[in-house]
């Protein structure tokens, strides 16, 4: 699965966690850069995760309408994993049902 984090300058327990969770293809955008506005959503990513803490309110409003542009999923949440835990164990358990349904 691939996630997309927005916000936030160190992540790296966080990393080590989407990566136990499933999570092989993790990327980061910081949101500290004015460059940052311009991004690009791929189409493969399965998840945006946004740290409300970390980033500027018109990043979000960028990435709400990229990631609602191509279909991908948008959750909010703290730059804690105790925060995020159940939101990515919520799209786990829709990717694999998802995938069930696919099968079919």
């Amino acid at each position: 699965m691939s996630v997309l984090l927005i916000g936030g300058d160190r992540i790296g327990s966080i990393t080590q966690k989407l990566k136990e969770n499933g999570f092989d293809d993790i990327q980061h955008v910081t949101g500290r850069k004015h460059g940052n506005r311009k991004i690009k959503i791929s189409p493969k990513t399965d998840l945006v995760l946004i740290f409300v803490d970390f980033v500027e309110h018109n990043l979000v409003e960028i990435v709400k309408k990229e990631s609602k542009r191509i279909g991908v999923r948008v959750e909010f949440s703290k730059r804690s994993w105790i925060s995020m835990e159940s939101t990515i164990k919520g799209c786990i358990n829709d990717a694999s049902i998802s995938e069930k349904y696919k099968a079919v």
